[in-house]
């Protein structure tokens, strides 16, 4: 049996996410793309500049990932209403971050990164 396995990290090659699904993996890639330039725009215009970065990288990955609720929200619309169960399932939980030499050789379950 093969499985492949996706391993999505951030720009300092810490591991955000593994998972077995390529399409949680390129949406969760995206999602860190768009909190980098948030964060750059929120930095460049010194919007919160006493945010501390690790803050700051959590709140724009929150919006990046929220986008669509956020977009409702700024044209004055209701945000849509989240699952029972509290999990999006177009939102994957990232993993626990880890070194860019670490690696475990099964798909393991998706932890949340605190």
């Amino acid at each position: 049996m093969i499985e492949i396995e996706y391993i999505v990290k951030d720009k300092h090659g810490m591991e955000r996410l593994r998972t077995a699904d390529k399409k949680a993996a390129d949406a969760y890639d995206k999602a860190l793309e768009i909190a980098d330039r948030l964060a750059q725009l929120l930095r460049d215009d010194q919007v919160l500049p006493e945010l501390p970065d690790v803050d700051l990288e959590e709140l724009t990955i929150y919006l990046a990932r929220n986008a669509r609720n956020i977009e409702r929200v700024l044209k004055g619309k209701e945000p849509e209403p989240t699952p029972s169960s509290g999990e999006r399932e177009d939102h994957p939980k990232p993993t626990i971050d880890k070194p860019a030499g670490e690696n475990n050789s099964k798909v393991t379950d998706l932890k949340r990164a605190i």
